[in-house]
């Protein structure tokens, strides 16, 4: 019945005269996470309207699931779309719709209904009211069980006359936010764990493009470890559009660290040169942030002591959208976006493996401060190859 999706978008429509900035952003990731869906699609907008309209067959289902991942949408609507041949014929479509959506509902139950018309063509012979009176009337004609309820209905009928009428009643929820590439573009410190890939989401739903470092430590993280990261960024991306990973060989600035540094220090210290080095990469890529998916309290580097540590070596500003999230919190937006199962595979990330028995929780910055100067002997080259090594994955 269907052949094509209206889409309903939110925060855009307050966007005053750069409306159509983010309407051409969203259109263009509409086209994105449609290419791989089954089918042949048209996205076109229209007076506020946006349209993904299959010229083919097409996967319902799998179309429905693509656009529920594109950031800006916040409902998607299949709809019947006619040519105004005068008021009869839209009587007779809109009844044939009814009794094509709501059939087996019908037979085994009463249901309510109200008729909701938009005549955004002020040529059509009825006003809206009109038209909500008289296509109310042919449906209780053609279904005598159906009852009205003006205010909460089982079934809202939309109408709205355009270029084409628009004939529909159902709106699945989309993922809100805004279109990517809106808003920038950051980094983001991606590892293994269950909290980054949710930050980066996050912050990927207000609009902001997303690159991502990610700290390896051979051999004492795997490659296998690796390819969890990997993975991880391929599922982001699902939400995000393509993410370049940039991945850092981190085992020799680690080991210095673990060498001449207390060891109550190691995490602290470590996170400063991480930030550091994704700065770096950051400015590198024309990114204009940093992403952690660090929360208050969660394990000892995130304390507000520690953080205040780590943050001092950053000029870009750090978006952290999970700071104030319980684990229980980013577990279920972990599951919701399809991150959550491979976060919990046993492979080790470099975090892990170097952290202390007993880890400062309450670090003080100048004594953070003098005791990395014991890395000044070899911190500048190692630093050095870690930035000139990176390896670079794009993930489409």
């Amino acid at each position: 019945m269907y052949k094509a999706f209206l889409i309903k978008y939110g925060e855009i429509g307050v966007k005053g005269k750069n409306r159509y900035l983010f309407e051409d952003a969203l259109v263009r990731q509409i086209r994105f996470a449609l290419k791989d869906v089954e089918g042949d699609f048209a996205v076109t907008k229209e007076n506020g309207r946006i349209y993904a309209t299959a010229k083919s067959d097409f996967d319902y289902d799998e179309a429905v699931e693509a656009l529920q991942r594109v950031f800006g949408i916040v409902g998607i609507c299949p709809v019947v779309q006619i040519e105004d041949k005068g008021f009869d014929d839209l009587a007779n479509e809109v009844i044939k719709y009814f009794g094509e959506a709501y059939k087996d509902i019908y037979e085994e139950k009463e249901i309510t209904f109200k008729v909701n018309a938009r005549r955004a063509r002020k040529n059509y012979p009825l006003n809206s009211m009109e038209i909500n009176m008289d296509i109310g009337e042919r449906l209780l004609d053609a279904y005598p069980k159906l009852k009205v309820d003006v205010h909460k209905p089982d079934v809202l009928i939309q109408i709205e006359v355009r270029s084409m009428i628009n004939i529909y009643s159902i709106e699945i929820p989309g993922a809100k936010g805004m279109p990517i590439g809106t808003a920038g573009k950051a980094m983001l410190l991606l590892s293994g764990g269950i909290d980054s890939p949710v930050a980066g989401y996050m912050i990927a739903k207000r609009g902001v493009s997303i690159e991502a470092t990610y700290f390896h430590a051979p051999p004492y993280t795997s490659e296998r470890a690796k390819q969890k990261v990997v993975d991880l960024a391929r599922l982001v991306s699902r939400y995000s559009g393509p993410i370049t990973l940039n991945v850092v060989q981190f085992t020799d600035i680690q080991l210095a660290i673990y060498e001449k540094c207390p060891h109550d220090e190691l995490t602290i210290i470590m996170r400063r040169y991480m930030m550091k080095i994704a700065q770096d990469l950051a400015k590198q890529s024309g990114c204009m942030g940093l992403i952690t998916g660090e929360s208050i309290g969660q394990v000892a580097s995130q304390t507000i002591q520690s953080l205040y540590c780590t943050n001092e070596v950053c000029t870009m500003p750090v978006f952290r959208p999970v700071i104030g999230f319980d684990k229980q919190e980013i577990i279920d937006l972990s599951e919701k976006i399809g991150t959550y199962e491979t976060s919990i595979q046993p492979f080790e990330d470099c975090c892990t493996i170097f952290v202390a028995k007993h880890p400062v929780t309450k670090p003080n910055l100048n004594v953070i401060k003098k005791d990395e100067k014991l890395l000044d002997d070899c911190i500048e080259e190692l630093y050095k190859k870690a930035i000139d090594t990176v390896e670079r994955i794009v993930i489409q």
